[in-house]
This record gives structure tokens, sequence and C-alpha cells, in this order.
């Protein structure tokens, strides 16, 4: 299970690693939407013991399977580790005058450092628990220093109400996966990948305009422009959530590895990150309008 976020491609559960998902090849006599989570159709389970078993069987118990449980825990032990490093980020790297250049130097260099990191992870076949939550700590620093930035120079609110607004998302979104109001088809990933690459192309756009010419680019990080395009963030995050719980979903149904559960994690921590940075940052421009 490659892990869910904006930047890096899906895997999904696959047959060639062990998985069912995007990139499982059909088994003889198995019908076409086997091959696919996501597709219409009854999938044959990769896990059943028995070869002759009805396709989209359930797993049968085996030791070792991922679970819900494992889930919750991993990621409770990875969300855990990005709020340490931004607590202890915001309390040893103040942005006052004399010391901003330090701490936004710093928080640079953490993001940098947290990337590098999901980039060796994403392309890892199997999670390394020491990387991942790695991740979590450099990229708790980097949120730290610029909550705390927004909380001095913008509002001290502004961060609880996108801590907030981050748990509302995720909330919403988990009751209407459960209650099946979202459906997360092949259609449904398609365009969601597709909107996501365009979203950030947009984003390297504005960001190459902003470094040479000055000022904010395109106007993608203000103004009416930015209002837009940090709900645009939101609700891709919100459908990559919806894809996060999908591939939970699968990896529990056909029996994956325990092990998977850190890859969930992984997913799901960065999804939270995306969504909480458009959320401070739609918030900060709101607040910087009145």
């Amino acid at each position: 299970m490659r892990s869910s976020n904006p930047v890096f491609s899906r895997r999904g559960f696959s047959r060639d690693n062990g998985y069912a998902g995007f990139n499982a090849a059909p088994q003889a006599g198995a019908p076409a939407a086997g091959t696919n989570p996501y597709a219409q159709g009854t999938a044959p389970n990769p896990y059943a013991t028995n070869p002759y078993a009805p396709t989209g069987a359930p797993a049968p118990a085996r030791t070792g399977a991922m679970s819900i449980d494992d889930v919750v825990t991993r990621t409770a032990m990875t969300l855990g580790t990005v709020v340490l490093g931004a607590a202890l980020a915001w309390a040893l790297l103040p942005v006052d005058e004399a010391n901003l250049n330090k701490s936004y130097g710093i928080a640079i260099g953490a993001a940098l450092i947290a990337f590098v990191l999901s980039m060796v992870q994403s392309f890892k076949r199997k999670p390394v628990p020491a990387l991942i939550l790695a991740y979590a700590a450099f990229e708790g620093v980097f949120l730290g220093v610029i909550s705390s930035a927004v909380s001095t120079y913008i509002g001290p609110g502004v961060v609880m109400q996108a801590v907030m607004g981050t748990m509302c998302v995720f909330a919403g979104v988990l009751l209407a996966y459960k209650m099946r109001w979202i459906r997360v088809t092949r259609r449904f990933y398609g365009f969601v990948m597709a909107a996501a690459m365009g979203f950030l192309l947009l984003m390297v756009v504005n960001l190459l305009f902003a470094a040479f010419g000055g000022g904010d680019g395109l106007g993608f990080r203000s103004g009416g422009l930015g209002i837009l395009f940090g709900v645009i963030g939101i609700i891709l995050g919100a459908c990559f959530l919806a894809l996060d719980f999908k591939q939970v979903e699968d990896g529990i149904a056909y029996g994956a590895p325990r092990e998977e559960s850190w890859l969930a994690a992984f997913g799901l921590t960065m999804t939270l990150v995306w969504i909480y940075l458009e959320m401070l940052r739609l918030l900060s421009i709101l607040s910087g309008d009145d």
C-alpha cells in the first residue's frame, strides 16, 4: 500500500507486491473488476487460502493481519510525534524580530528534510517506522514555527481555528464515507489526482513568479484568488482523506500485513498536514481582510 498524499502516486494493494489494488494482474478466470478494488464488481481475495474460493470472499482470520486498531494506534503515534515536534519548535524557536530569520531557516530546513524522508518512504516497498516517525518529527518542527508566526503576526486564535477546522473536515469526511455518501471509484480517483496535479502545478508556477518577480506572484496566495485556492486545497485534502479511508478499508478486508498500518498512518498524517496548512493559510487571509 503506497501512502496517500497530494504529492505522490498511489500503488494501493496489488498482487505483485502482495496487496490487491490498481496494479493487480487478473487471475485466470477472474472478472476484470478483480484488478481494481475501486472498480464496480466483486474482487478476488489474494489472501484466500483456497484458490477455488468464490471471488470476493472475505479474507480468513490469520495472525498478523492489519486491523483498525493497528491503524488508529500508528496514526496516533505519528500525529503525536508531529504535535510534539510542533510544540517544541513553538517553545524553542521564537519568531520575534531578533530570531525571525533563524527560526524561518530552521523551519525551511526541517520541511526539506521531511520532504526527502517522505520521498524515501514513498519509494520503499515496505514501511520503515523509524523513517515515518522521523518525517513526523521534522514536519512538526516546520508546523510549529509556521503556526507560531501566524499566531504572532496574524492572531492568537487563528491556529486553534485551523486545528478545529482540520478536525471538523476529518470527522465530516469520515461520516460521509461511513454513510456511503462518498463513493470512491476509479473515476473519483482519477478526478482527484488530476485536480491535485493541476493545483500543485499552479502553486509551483505562482512560487516561481513570486521568487523572480517579487510580491505574491500570480496572486494565488492572497486576496480573492487566495481564498478561492484555499477552499479548493481543503476540498482536495478532504478527497484524499476519502481515498485514505478506502485504502484502509481495503487493507483490512484483504488481510494486509499488520506492518501496513504504518503506511496508512503515514498517508493519513500527510493528508491532515495538507488540510491544516491550507486551513491555516485560508484563515490567515480572512483574518487579514477584516
